[in-house]
């Protein structure tokens, strides 16, 4: 599988996907308009060691809702994220049987690397 969840009004992600060009056969979702399923969401979680890998604490509602101030458990995070686009970190890359999760110097450099070696 080759695919990118991003959201297209973020400029991070916007730099990324321009950083890891050419993605030929790569289909790229807006997770605000096209939101995220249970399944795809699944798919991301077999990859990955939990759902809190998957979860952004940058995201304006953790501390809105004051997310911050409480335990949360792996559903929670997965409810989170299924109920809120910006609660999944993003960019996230699946590359065949690999996972990229976030914006990091290093997650983005792996993510080049895997794709066009």
């Amino acid at each position: 599988m080759k695919k990118i969840y991003h959201l297209s009004t973020c400029n991070t992600c916007q730099r990324i996907i321009k950083e890891l060009h050419p993605l030929q056969g790569f289909d790229l979702q807006d997770i605000k308009t096209q939101p995220i399923t249970e399944e795809q969401l699944e798919e991301m979680r077999t990859l990955t060691d939990s759902y809190e890998s998957l979860f952004s604490r940058r995201a304006m509602l953790f501390r809105q809702r004051g997310l911050n101030k409480k335990e949360l458990n792996e559903k929670d995070y997965k409810n989170l994220i299924l109920e809120h686009y910006t609660f999944l970190k993003r960019p996230v890359i699946l590359f065949n049987d690999k996972i990229f999760i976030g914006n990091s110097k290093k997650v983005v450099e792996a993510a080049k690397e895997a794709i066009h070696s």
